[in-house]
């Protein structure tokens, strides 16, 4: 598991566009990885919507965004064009991504229990280092929120 301050281990993962993404493509830029519940469900669409609408300030800092969620490749393509999100979607099936970043938790849902992916946010340095975790996210000024601990690296 990722610990704050550490440098993110190997990992390879498949990403929309025909996209295989490692640690060492990230290297040499600042990364933010957000991790969403669910393809095409309001807050999940509302959150990928307001880094699209930023996404020239991230990249005026170096940075490239990141999203991932259990949906399969099929799926993400298709949220990603609906909405024209100008960044790639990682499809974690297996929840390997999401284990090394321990977003997998216990939520409830109308009195049912069940494990799923926690709203979280994570900011990787240029050198590959963990600098910023949000836990427990609400949508609303996150993005804003990252956008300024991204212009204070």
């Amino acid at each position: 598991m990722v610990k704050l301050n550490s440098q993110i281990p190997a990992f390879e993962a498949s990403a929309t566009s025909d996209t295989q993404l490692t640690a060492a493509n990230l290297n040499g830029q600042n990364t933010v990885i957000y991790f969403y519940p669910k393809d095409n469900t309001p807050g999940c669409t509302t959150e990928g919507q307001e880094f699209r609408d930023n996404i020239a300030k991230f990249k005026d800092c170096n940075t490239v965004i990141l999203g991932v969620s259990r949906d399969s490749l099929r799926t993400h393509e298709n949220f990603k064009a609906k909405h024209s999100f100008p960044f790639e979607l990682i499809s974690d099936p297996d929840e390997v991504f999401c284990k090394l970043f321990d977003v997998i938790k216990l939520k409830k849902l109308y009195g049912k229990e069940y494990m799923g992916i926690e709203r979280s946010t994570f900011l990787i340095d240029s050198e590959g280092v963990l600098v910023k975790e949000w836990r427990k996210v609400k949508v609303k000024g996150h993005v804003q929120e990252v956008l300024e601990a991204v212009e204070a690296l």
